[in-house]
């Protein structure tokens, strides 16, 4: 069972066990009422103890971490998986196009929840923490527990956890550069498709153009939030929608069959280690190709 260690310094003393669980531990309530329940989910200097408990300093508190709940899990399904870092936590891996992250409505279809299942130790369940689109590839984060989930999506969109994109637009933006702040919901009538709303929920792009060839350019793109289909919507919202994108632009398959777009670069503090960790994913080819670069 994974556990958390802390030393109470002098400043935390008098504080209540709870007090420290739910600001130096992040822990939603749900989680520690259920390590309440556990004989060793939560011990101060090796003994069992409420949560109601004061801590002094130089107390060591220590709780398990790995005690999610039971969930539904993909069935485990062989598929190759470009895993480029992984430790006891944490997996970062390069997405390929055109597998789903989790499972659809086709049942027989093979998912990377499916591929997480058979590659992970039996007990350990995937817990994708940055979801790509079907078509997107590129550097996603999985977490190993739902602890270092709930860490992780706390954290998602700060300088403890970021990512940029590469995306290929058809036309030129004008400006070259910058936000784009357009309220987010669904479309009138789908469960799948995005459309601006006035009373959707807020978002916030940020782009670049990095280079113009044929009459696409190469575009750098940061969401500062997460909206589902957020960098595509915005891009076709000003005018530019990424190449290949069937349901914000126009689908081009003999081009790209795909819309066009890349999470290439990723910033990351570890949630329980602290260090800081930085990936980059070059540019896949058929998004070079768009873009006269091969």
């Amino acid at each position: 069972m994974r556990t958390r260690e802390l030393t109470v310094s002098a400043a935390m003393a008098g504080r209540t066990v709870e007090s420290i669980l739910r600001q130096e531990f992040e822990m939603a309530a749900s989680r520690i009422r259920r390590l309440k329940r556990s004989e060793r989910g939560i011990l101060l200097n090796g003994v069992r103890v409420s949560t109601k408990a004061c801590v002094a300093g130089g107390d060591v508190l220590r709780v398990e971490t790995g005690d999610d709940p039971p969930r539904p899990t993909a069935a485990p399904a062989p598929f190759p998986l470009d895993i480029v870092y992984e430790d006891e936590d944490i997996i970062v891996l390069n997405k390929p196009a055109g597998i789903a992250v989790q499972p659809t409505r086709e049942a027989a279809e093979v998912t990377l929840e499916h591929a997480l299942a058979a590659y992970l130790p039996q007990g350990e369940v995937a817990h994708p923490a940055s979801r790509l689109d079907r078509g997107t590839t590129g550097l996603m984060t999985v977490a190993k527990s739902g602890y270092v989930h709930e860490l992780l999506r706390r954290r998602m969109h700060t300088e403890a956890f970021r990512r940029e994109y590469r995306g290929v637009a058809v036309g030129t933006p004008d400006p070259p550069a910058g936000r784009i702040a357009l309220p987010i919901g669904f479309y009138e009538g789908s469960s799948y498709q995005r459309a601006v709303r006035v009373d959707g929920a807020p978002s916030l792009t940020e782009y670049e153009t990095l280079a113009v060839h044929d009459g696409f350019s190469l575009l750098r793109l940061v969401p500062h939030t997460g909206r589902t289909h957020q960098l595509r919507l915005h891009m076709a919202e000003i005018g530019h929608p990424l190449a290949g994108d069937f349901l914000y632009g126009t689908e081009d398959r003999e081009r790209i069959a795909r819309p066009a777009l890349h999470s290439c670069e990723l910033w990351l503090v570890h949630p329980l280690t602290g260090e800081p960790l930085h990936f980059v994913c070059p540019i896949p080819e058929d998004m070079r190709k768009l873009m006269g670069m091969d």
